[in-house]
């Protein structure tokens, strides 16, 4: 069996954590067994390796999450990137295609489901026997159904037939795509079940399909003309097309953790970072700033301060938080790479149009920032913790805590960490954007 996690999305709901370099699933708000933190998509791929599903799992994203992705669950798993945004039809397609490169066979189960659900360890058994169904030949796609538990217009719905029920599959009638609430209660009736995201089917199911929209269906002829491709959701193109279509119910915990309300109902402490209360009920409160945020007497209150910003809102109202933030910010203030991490301290504009940014970067150790130079700005990096070596030019130097190094437009540059290195990166010019940038080979 092989899963293919889908990552996409900003999550604008959780601002200002999230942002569009680091949306929802790559918080790490939860807690482990062991009681570290943990984000969602760490979450996901641990219960999938306790359930001994797979090891062989391929996450399909965009490139401004890849760094992310990897700096969290490492390169134990391959990360299939999106060359621009389409829709998760042509991201299913692009995954299959590098399961087929790699010499995957076509009567392959492979599983397709979202990163970040929050669900029971029965979530994943029902996975394991959708691929079994499949590996059977129950039906050519297998589909989870997530027992309802009140009418809601937020999810599609799967309407099975219950007469075929065997073994706790049954093969699906309809689909009903966010009915108004009164149709929801109807559907529920009849037996309906939310569809949960989660596909099954034979690797070679999908190549044919994809062979007929995209000829030749190579991986990397697939990537050059990608842009060419259908934007189209996997429901409409595929789901709600197939001739045989089976599902099988989940009824257990599933939840997406998508609003700072449904969130906060997950954490197991009411504070996370720099925070000082006194008589707070039901408020939870994440400070990501070096700053101390004092909370008196907040009652069911959701506060959270980064970099990008600071909320203050009632719990239950959290969900109206979309439409007051989009557009807020010329930039992420905090990204996670696959070297580290970076943040930005502090900018500035000038009436002459002259910029200045301040941002404080950790690499980890051994890890090291791509030989680049950049057209618009100068950069003056001060080292404040840890060892490395910075090479600019090509000429290659150690650096520790105290060291200064000076940067002007077009000189090639880049630093490698022999322990965890920190250090201070003032820009300066008049286009200071993270696309200015250029990047070349370069062997330690």
């Amino acid at each position: 069996m092989k899963i293919i996690l889908l990552s996409g999305g900003s999550g604008k709901r959780l601002w200002p954590l999230s942002n569009d370099a680091r949306s929802k699933q790559f918080l790490r708000l939860l807690k482990d067994p062991d009681g570290n933190n943990e984000s969602m998509i760490q979450r996901v791929v641990r219960q999938i390796k306790s359930a001994k599903l797979t090891d062989d799992i391929v996450v399909a994203t965009g490139l401004n999450q890849k760094d992310a992705i990897e700096n969290q669950l490492g390169s134990e798993l391959s990360v299939v990137t999106e060359p621009c945004r389409r829709d998760t039809f042509p991201a299913i397609m692009l995954a299959c295609s590098y399961l087929a490169s790699k010499g995957t066979a076509p009567d392959e189960p492979v599983i397709v489901m979202p990163c970040d659900s929050y669900t029971a360890g029965t979530y994943f058994s029902v996975i394991g026997k959708m691929g079994q169904e499949v590996a059977k030949g129950t039906a050519d796609l297998v589909l989870m159904g997530i027992e309802p538990t009140y009418p809601s217009a937020k999810y599609g719905y799967v309407v099975p037939d219950l007469v075929s029920a065997k073994d706790g599959v049954m093969t699906v009638k309809r689909f009903t795509e966010k009915p108004d609430v009164p149709t929801a209660g109807k559907l529920i009736a009849e037996g309906a079940l939310w569809n949960g995201g989660v596909f099954a089917f034979r690797l070679g199911y999908l190549t044919e399909i994809a062979s007929r929209i995209c000829p030749g269906f190579g991986f990397e002829q697939m990537r050059k003309s990608y842009a060419e491709l259908p934007k189209i959701s996997f429901d409409y193109a595929v789901v709600e097309k197939a001739a045989s279509v089976a599902v099988i119910p989940y009824s257990g915990e599933w939840k997406d953790l998508g609003t700072w309300n449904t969130l906060t109902d997950e954490l197991t402490e009411p504070t996370h970072g720099n925070v000082h209360t006194e008589g707070c009920e039901g408020t939870y409160i994440i400070n990501e700033l070096e700053i101390p945020l004092v909370c008196i007497g907040g009652k069911n209150l959701v506060v959270a301060a980064s970099p990008d910003g600071i909320l203050v809102s009632e719990r239950k109202l959290s969900e109206n938080l979309k439409h007051l933030v989009d557009g807020l910010g010329k930039r992420p203030m905090f990204e996670e790479r696959r070297w580290g991490e970076y943040k930005v301290i502090d900018t500035q504009t000038f009436n002459d149009g002259f910029c200045a940014l301040t941002k404080q970067t950790t690499l980890r150790p051994g890890c090291s920032i791509s030989y680049q130079k950049h057209d618009h700005r100068d950069e003056t990096w001060t080292f404040i913790d840890g060892e490395g070596e910075i090479v600019i030019d090509g000429e290659r130097r150690p650096v520790k805590r105290g060291d200064v190094a000076t940067i002007k437009k077009g000189q090639l540059h880049a630093v490698r960490a022999i322990s965890s290195l920190t250090f201070i990166e003032v820009q300066q010019g008049t286009d200071l954007i993270e696309e200015d940038i250029t990047r070349v080979s370069y062997e330690w």
